[in-house]
């Protein structure tokens, strides 16, 4: 099919080239709600998301090709950009703000506050990004954005129309992802997870795994290096750190072996992930040191006119006027904010300034972090655990204890994961942008939007699940962050105790892990053993990793043999069909809740027992994971 996709993959497109149209600000703010609505449910179920810019992208391109022939690489991109908006700040906000339910805080979702807070910390995501857009994506050969540069390749690849059959890739798999969901969900005839524990001298030993095609799916993206780590701390904490612990009840009245080994997990053992987040944490602070200079020193040059006032169009931002006004503004909107949590100025006062001053630290860490690993890998929850316990610690020295300190903690939480989340997103696409001769203040503008809009969706999603898709904190929506974090929040608020000799051992463990990536890091071993991944592991549901692994293994097969080199291009199909199932099973999941608060239930079909619903869901992960490896991969020639 001919269209305007036709700019040599090789070179930027010219300035004549449409970039920002009206088809383009539509479609990219409707993916942005589409995309922030699905990683809702993924965050809440999963405890992870996944980056939305090469579906986004594909999708794009499809509709486009449908609909209007003289489309433009440029406004494909600018889509893409805008859509995976709401794919960061889903995330930012999904790992947070449930913890506000879970402290006791609120019954339901307020509107207005989780509007506020996701506005403004994905607002200034973007902002605290922009002057750090040279320092980190321009002139910065270490990162290598695998993320934005497959992106890239997949928008040249359907300029030049070798894209054809992603479009497909994406919908079989959205398609197989949501009747999957009516399936078990909505008709309840498949299982979501097989586990299993005993009990031999007081020791518990527990195995299981969910079920989901989706985790599958997010373990094909991530790769197998990732996909192991997040198995390994999964193993150190639910099959070695289980049976160590010991303690396990027998007799009449005692738990399951299964909700016994929950408990242990849950108040001991996901501690010692969070210890090693900390470590990890601060020790990507201390990586991006030169990089956070370098952008305050980039602003400073903005706001004194140092800069060239006739840039090229390929490398204009929006300027540090706007950038200061804006800021400005959104530490209104926050003081404003932390002040109707508490009615306290002395806790705004400080909570306003732990916020911003954390969330500019945190944009570079995320910067950095995904232009190395990429924006599905970027340890998020790591960087938000560490701006609660900083958080914490300020305010309880300060003397801000109770209900209080608790929401001005989570609070302050809920900024700083909005800020990084968005702001390794922007760094992503920015990157893509410069590779196919994007503006970045464009970009940048399409971002700001993406947000604004998303922002408003994010409380009514949230509401529909927890209300009609089994609660936040239940087994369908277990909200680990969430839940890590109100429990960090309460300990800090004298509200309750936090085991901060697990929380040790988990910072010594990292000091070790760290150790190890090292020398496999100066051995050029292609495993490495980044920290993040295997404290995810830790602080998860077990379940959660055994599919991921599975999902890793198979993209790991499905590349077997070729040169390193090679993989984005092979695995690419895979990952427009796994991407398909997640978004499918996510978007699945809000409809059934949508349908259930007008009144129309879940049916139970009784054709269901134990083993028939684990079987059926077995056969479904197994028809999934034919489709991943039937997946044609793109010609070698591809960019």
């Amino acid at each position: 099919m001919s269209n305007n996709f036709s700019e040599d993959p090789a070179e930027p497109a010219s300035k004549s080239t449409a970039e920002i149209t009206v088809r383009v600000v539509v479609l990219g703010l409707v993916l942005s709600v589409v995309m922030g609505a699905a990683n809702v449910y993924v965050g809440l179920k999963a405890g992870m998301t996944v980056s939305a810019s090469i579906p986004a992208a594909v999708m794009a391109m499809l509709l486009f090709r449908l609909f209007f022939k003289n489309s433009t690489i440029l406004e494909a991109n600018q889509v893409q950009t805008c859509a995976s908006a709401g794919e960061s700040l889903a995330a930012g906000i999904i790992f947070t703000m449930p913890a506000m339910i879970l402290v006791g805080y609120w019954t339901e979702f307020d509107y207005w506050t989780v509007t506020l807070v996701a506005f403004t910390g994905g607002l200034l995501g973007i902002l605290f990004m922009i002057p750090m857009r040279k320092v980190f994506v321009v002139d910065n050969d270490e990162l290598k954005y695998p993320e934005g540069v497959a992106c890239a390749a997949v928008l040249h690849a359907g300029a030049s129309d070798e894209e054809d059959g992603a479009g497909t890739s994406l919908i079989v798999g959205g398609v197989l992802g949501g009747v999957v969901k009516v399936l078990g969900g909505f008709l309840g005839l498949i299982s979501g997870s097989l586990e299993t524990a005993g009990i031999a001298s007081s020791r518990i030993f527990y195995f299981g795994g969910d079920l989901s095609p989706m985790l599958i799916a997010v373990g094909f993206i991530v790769r197998l290096n990732v996909a192991i780590l997040v198995f390994i701390g999964g193993v150190m904490a639910w099959l070695i750190g289980i049976p160590l612990l010991g303690g396990a009840l027998t007799g009449e009245g005692a738990d399951s072996a299964v909700d016994q080994a929950y408990g242990i997990w849950s108040s001991q053992l996901r501690y010692v992930g969070v210890g090693a987040m900390v470590v990890g944490g601060f020790s990507a602070l201390n990586a991006v040191r030169h990089g956070l200079v370098a952008a305050i020193a980039h602003l400073w040059h903005g706001m004194t006119g140092d800069q060239d006032g006739m840039q090229k169009d390929t490398e204009r931002d929006i300027p540090a006027w706007a950038i200061v006004t804006l800021g400005v503004l959104c530490i209104l909107l926050l003081a404003m904010m932390n002040y109707w949590f508490t009615h306290n100025a002395g806790i705004t006062l400080l909570s306003t300034i732990i916020m911003l001053v954390m969330g500019f630290f945190f944009t570079a860490v995320a910067s950095y972090i995904v232009g190395l690993v990429g924006n599905s890998n970027s340890p998020v929850s790591g960087m938000t655990i560490t701006a609660v316990l900083v958080a914490g610690a300020l305010l309880y020295l300060a003397n801000y204890t109770g209900m209080d300190g608790m929401v001005a903690t989570l609070g302050i939480a809920a900024v700083v994961c909005c800020v990084a989340c968005t702001s390794g997103d922007v760094c992503n696409d920015l990157k893509t942008g410069s590779l196919v001769g994007a503006s970045p203040f464009r970009q940048q503008m399409m971002q700001i939007a993406g947000v604004s809009v998303a922002a408003l969706v994010m409380a009514p999603v949230l509401t529909l699940l927890h209300e009609h898709g089994g609660g936040i904190g239940s087994k369908e929506l277990s909200a680990p962050q969430a839940g890590l974090f109100a429990s960090l929040a309460k300990g800090f608020a004298g509200e309750g105790e936090l085991p901060w000799k697990m929380i040790g051992i988990g910072a010594g463990l990292g000091f070790v892990i760290l150790l190890i990536d090292e020398a496999l890091k100066r051995s050029e071993a292609k495993f490495r053993a980044h920290l993040m991944p295997i404290a995810v592991g830790m602080y998860l549901p077990f379940g959660l990793a055994t599919p991921i692994l599975i999902g890793g293994l198979i993209a790991w097969f499905y590349s077997k043999g070729k040169p390193e080199k090679e993989h984005d291009a092979v695995l690419h199909r895979g990952v427009l069909f796994s991407s398909g199932v997640i978004a499918g099973e996510a978007l699945t999941a809000v409809g059934i809740a949508g349908l259930a608060a007008i009144g129309i239930q879940s049916l139970n079909l009784g054709l269901s027992t134990g083993i028939v619903t684990g079987l059926s869901c077995l056969v479904a992960v197994l028809i999934v994971i034919a489709f991943v490896v039937m997946s044609k991969p793109l010609p070698k020639n591809t960019p």
